[in-house]
C-alpha cells in the first residue's frame, strides 16, 4: 500500500543525526528501507525522556499510519549514580535498583497508553546495551535489564510489538558511542522498523522483531 507514513518518537536512538559523522541517520535509513511511496518523519528528540513522547506525539502528521517509540534510556541514565552506591549485599544492590522500576513503569505505561489512544499500529523498542567490548558492559547490561523488564511487560500486556534493540545492535560497530547508534547500527534499526511497518497488523499477540 502506497502512502503509508511511519513516525519515529523518543530519544537519540532514533534522533542520532548528531552522532553519525556525516553518515545517514536513522530516519533517512528508514525512508530508504521502506517500500516505494512510503514516508517517514522524525519527531524523536535527542535527550528526551519518557514524558517527552506525549509532547512529540502532538506534532504527528495527519497522514501518520505507523508509530515507533524508542525511549527510556535517558530515564535509566538518571539512576546511573546508584551503580556506585555502597551496599552490604547483592540482595541490597538488587533492591536498590529494583526500587526504581516503580516510577519508570508508571511513566512508561502512561506514555504507552497515550500513544495507543491514537489507534495507530505501534512498535516500541527496548533499551540496548553498551558496546560488547566496553569494560562495564556486563554491569550495564544487567542493570538495564531491570528497566527493559518494565518495557517488555508493558508492551506484552497491551499486545504491542517489540523491536528488541539488544538483539539488533549487538556489535561494537553498531554504536557511535556508548549510548547512541552509528550509521551501521542505525541501518539495522531501520531495516527492523521497515520490516515491522510493512508487515501484517491484524490483531494478534505481541511480536518481537530482531
Amino acid at each position: 500500500m502506497n502512502g503509508d507514513h511511519v513516525v519515529l518518537l523518543g530519544d537519540s536512538i532514533l534522533d542520532n543525526g548528531a552522532y553519525v559523522g556525516g553518515g545517514p541517520d536513522v530516519v533517512a535509513q528508514v525512508r530508504d528501507a521502506l517500500p516505494q511511496g512510503w514516508n517517514a518523519t522524525l519527531l524523536a528528540v535527542d535527550g528526551d525522556v519518557i514524558d517527552g513522547v506525549r509532547r512529540q506525539l502532538s506534532g504527528r502528521p495527519d497522514d501518520a499510519s505507523h508509530l515507533v517509540v524508542s525511549v527510556g534510556g535517558n530515564d535509566a541514565l538518571g539512576f546511573a549514580h546508584l551503580l556506585n552506591a555502597p551496599v552490604s549485599s547483592v540482595a541490597e544492590a538488587i533492591a536498590t535498583l529494583g526500587a526504581q522500576q516503580g516510577p519508570f513503569t508508571t511513566a512508561y505505561e502512561a506514555m504507552l497508553d497515550a500513544v495507543l489512544a491514537t489507534g495507530l499500529p505501534l512498535a516500541v523498542c527496548t533499551i540496548y546495551d553498551t558496546p560488547p567490548s566496553a569494560p562495564n558492559h556486563a554491569v550495564i547490561r544487567t542493570a538495564i535489564g531491570l528497566f527493559n523488564d518494565c518495557i517488555t511487560r508493558a508492551a506484552f500486556a497491551r499486545g504491542v510489538d517489540l523491536l528488541d534493540l539488544r538483539l539488533i545492535c549487538s556489535e561494537d560497530a553498531d554504536y557511535a558511542n556508548p549510548i547512541e547508534p552509528s550509521s551501521v547500527g542505525g541501518a539495522k534499526i531501520a531495516r527492523a522498523i521497515a520490516e515491522w511497518a510493512a508487515g501484517d497488523h491484524d490483531p494478534r499477540p505481541s511480536r518481537v522483531i530482531r
